[in-house]
């Protein structure tokens, strides 16, 4: 009852920090701490490590905490979304000469009023309309207005292709741009929100270009065209209808620089969202077994009434436009009319230029109205676009040397001398680091979270370039080496085990796409996986999908292993490789481990000091430098930290 007791106690102890550390703030320092962490530009989950884990657990390291996502140059960012439509100018000029015609037989539509009421309604001289004329008068109008529909449906139809031309294109260069990123991008910005540029953020740019832009083009020339035919009209009217425009333009302007704000904190506030659910979804394992859930509903809250906010004012004032330009317009329409029916009545002006006047003064308010109603949309997808683009801006892994050569075969004679290394240029992570493994030689490193094992493996694919010393594979430096050679010829065996939807065939397959399918078997039956995959439905065909959701995790890391050997690189790396694999799994396929790593170069990151016995040199890390390197039989008669660690007298971290 007791043990009880302090269960709970502890629980409650736990519940009670948790809810500290969350609530311990204001509301809004609150909100900008989640968002810096799950927005833009989240804080690196990497620590000493390596890339996405330290070395042994999860980590933070660095945040970077850059500005928040905002239009800062809209002339540069609208000249690089007009850079996309450049394949397509022949059908932009089609779509914008519909718009020209639209437009055109609109205002002509418009204005052939006034000589139908004039010459067969109410003649001037009071004699009765001609019924024959006004029939043939509204045949003639109603061909005008369909030749101006059908122009509009074609200009539709062909903006709709010319955005989605745009988008395609702009995913394929942000897709193919994500590619080339270094490590360092993905360890310092969050999954969720760079999904986010791929979905929202591209989306609303397609919106923008398939709708937006077209009207913002046919309600300019409404505008011009409007002027020009209500000057023809009767020129004290234009200028009474004129007044008004300076108020209208302030109101909107009023409007539209307010929703801008707001429709860029909207997009970061959605990336922000994007990024925890990415996050906590992923890791619900461990928000339950931490009982973590109440302070995970609580973020979310926070996040999710920030969005809430953010939407409703951006919506609000995105939404308010119309209405404001539509009572500001009828105010203008009344007063247009007094003024004409005083000029009527004192001038003789004649009753079909007044009807089509007050036509024009609406419809020169409405594309006023539209043009202020499209800019919070023109800005949203403004801020969208600016931040699909500063992931394209980003600087690439570093470009191969001009002289840079192929090793072929590579035989894995890896050195590294004097390395020194730090994530971040002030805080050095490796410290003078030398060490050597020969074509064929086991290395195994050991030592605390934190020590710097995962860096090293890190440095040797130049995951990361070192800031003094060397790395050398065959006695050329790696930064002299091309990096599709390095890599093809370096296989790594990760904690983090990840599968692609697929066949298991496709997914051994994707260490080498060339293998044949006796070599996938092979490759499964050397990492003792054969046997389980023929218990599957389906065998090598059959489907995983959820990174492997229907497999364990032992299961899992059989096939990542699987996938190394069929690669056939001379330079293997095992980072907690068998970590997820249980003590009787672990001894079954020590023999089809032994099998992998014969006549290879391996790298072996391992806790459990048992599966580094036999090693021929391992290496004991601590605080970033090697304290004691020996074989398995050397290093405990030295009795020192590697047989404090091997005889259980101090537990690694």
């Amino acid at each position: 009852m007791s043990g009880m007791n302090e269960m709970n106690r502890k629980k409650e102890s736990r519940g009670a920090v948790g809810t500290r550390a969350v609530t311990g703030t204001d509301n809004a320092a609150r909100v900008e701490s989640l968002k810096r962490r799950y927005g833009k530009h989240a804080p690196s989950s990497m620590g000493m490590g390596g890339p996405g884990r330290g070395p042994g657990g999860p980590g933070r390291r660095g945040a970077q905490n850059l500005p928040k996502v905002k239009p800062k140059n809209t002339g540069k960012t609208i000249k690089r979304i007009f850079g996309y439509l450049e394949e397509d100018k022949l059908k932009m000029m089609t779509a914008f000469l519909c718009v020209l015609v639209s437009t055109v037989t609109n205002l002509a539509g418009s204005y052939m009023l006034r000589p139908i009421i004039n010459t067969y309604i109410a003649p001037a001289d009071g004699s009765r309309g001609d019924a024959r004329g006004l029939l043939g008068a509204l045949f003639v109008m109603a061909a005008v207005y369909a030749a101006g529909v059908a122009a509009n449906y074609i200009q539709a139809k062909t903006m709709l292709t010319i955005a989605q031309n745009a988008l395609q294109r702009i995913r394929n260069d942000l897709f193919a741009k994500m590619q080339e990123l270094p490590v360092r991008f993905y360890d310092n910005n969050n999954n969720g929100d760079l999904m986010s540029r791929f979905t929202n953020d591209v989306d609303v740019l397609g919106q923008m270009l398939s709708g937006t832009l077209v009207q913002l083009f046919s309600g300019a020339l409404s505008i011009v065209g409007t002027l020009v035919l209500m000057i023809y009209t009767n020129i004290y009217l234009t200028v009474v209808t004129l007044v008004m425009i300076p108020v209208m333009l302030k109101a909107g302007g009023a409007v539209a620089k307010r929703s801008r704000k707001y429709f860029s904190a909207l997009q970061a506030s959605l990336g922000a969202v994007n990024g925890y659910v990415e996050e906590t979804v992923s890791g619900q394992k461990v928000v339950k077994v931490f009982c973590h859930e109440d302070i995970a509903k609580e973020e979310f809250s926070i996040l999710n009434k920030d969005l809430r906010e953010n939407q409703i004012r951006a919506q609000f004032f995105g939404g308010i436009m119309g209405p404001v330009m539509n009572c500001l317009s009828q105010v203008n329409y009344s007063l247009t009319a007094c003024v004409g029916g005083l000029l009527c009545v004192f001038q003789n002006f004649d009753v079909g230029g007044l009807t089509v006047f007050l036509n024009f003064s609406r419809q020169f308010s409405r594309p006023v109205n539209e043009i202020s109603m499209q800019v919070s949309q023109v800005f949203s997808a403004i801020a969208g676009a600016e931040r699909v683009f500063a992931v394209m801006d980003e600087q690439p892994e570093p470009a191969d040397d001009p002289d840079a050569v192929v090793l072929d075969p590579m035989q894995g004679h890896v050195v590294l001398d004097d390395v020194t290394f730090g994530y971040n240029p002030d805080k050095v992570i490796l410290k003078n680091i030398s060490l050597y493994a020969k074509p064929g030689q086991k290395i195994a490193f050991v030592g605390s979270t934190g020590a710097g094992k995962t860096t090293i493996t890190n440095l040797i694919n130049r995951f990361y370039d070192i800031q003094s010393g060397s790395i050398t594979i065959d006695g050329v430096d790696i930064r002299h080496l091309k990096m599709d050679n390095l890599r093809q010829n370096i296989a790594m065996v990760l904690q983090d085990t990840h599968l692609f939807t697929g066949t298991v065939r496709e997914n051994i397959r994707y260490g080498r796409l060339d293998a044949t399918d006796e070599e996938v078997i092979q490759a499964a039956k050397t990492a003792s996986a054969h046997s389980f995959i023929m218990r599957l439905p389906k065998g090598y065909d059959t489907m995983l999908k959820g990174d492997g959701a229907n497999l364990s995790q032992g299961q899992r890391q059989l096939l990542n292993i699987a996938r190394a050997a069929i690669s056939k690189a001379p330079v293997l790396i095992l980072d907690e490789a068998t970590s997820s694999v249980d003590t009787r799994t672990e001894r079954h396929i020590e023999h089809g481990m032994d099998r992998l790593m014969k006549d290879r170069t391996t790298f072996v990151i391992a806790h459990r000091l048992s599966t580094v016995r036999n090693a021929n040199a391992i290496m004991v890390l601590e605080k970033g430098q090697i304290i004691e390197r020996g074989d398995h039989d050397e290093l405990l008669a030295m009795k020192g930290r590697y047989y404090e660690l091997y005889t259980g007298m101090t537990e690694l971290d």
